[in-house]
């Protein structure tokens, strides 16, 4: 890791670009030095905001950043840029984290070593909301919903969010391709 000094440099370099570009300014990693030295930015939208960061605005924000870190004395003059989202693997820690979380089905680690799961529908200072999943019945009755249950947030170690295979083959992608109206061309 590179001395904290020049983190903070890039870091005060970078975070009026990101919010210039409607972004949170989540890390900044600095490894390495000379023309070894890769500096990563992470961008997250900002906490009222759902959903995932846009490639598009990760990539103009990423021009915009290697210009002006191209001019930080400090930084070696070769080094390799990286700038990402932080994804569905980082855990959530921060309040602001389950901020960015609200709607999606989430697994609470509490610090009793027990376990919450299910859909994360409301976040105050002070507490996490969440609805568990409906359970089905066996042998093919109706499925029966569970009350939302509120956790106090001091209780929770982390989170993490769940990747939902089913649910995103269920989403509506728009009109398909279709080949054969090529072909009439």
């Amino acid at each position: 890791m590179a001395a904290p000094a020049l983190t903070a440099r890039v870091r005060d370099v970078v975070e009026p670009i990101a919010v210039a570009a409607g972004l949170y300014l989540e890390d900044v990693e600095i490894h390495g030095t000379g023309p070894r030295s890769t500096v990563r930015i992470v961008l997250d939208l900002e906490e009222s905001e759902t959903g995932a960061v846009d490639l598009e605005r990760i990539a103009e924000a990423s021009r915009d950043i290697s210009v002006a870190l191209d001019a930080v004395a400090e930084l070696d003059s070769e080094y390799t840029l990286e700038v990402s989202s932080p994804g569905t693997a980082r855990p959530l820690t921060e309040l602001r984290h389950f901020r960015r979380a609200r709607g999606r089905l989430v697994t609470l680690a509490l610090h009793d070593g027990r376990t919450v799961t299910g859909r994360l529908t409301q976040v105050e200072p002070t507490a996490l909301t969440v609805a568990p999943e409906p359970v089905a019945a066996k042998k093919g009755g109706p499925t029966r919903e569970q009350p939302p249950v509120d956790v106090p947030f001091a209780v929770v170690a982390h989170g993490r969010v769940e990747v939902e295979l089913a649910r995103a083959m269920t989403v509506d992608l728009g009109p398909e391709d279709d080949d054969e109206s090529e072909d009439e061309d």
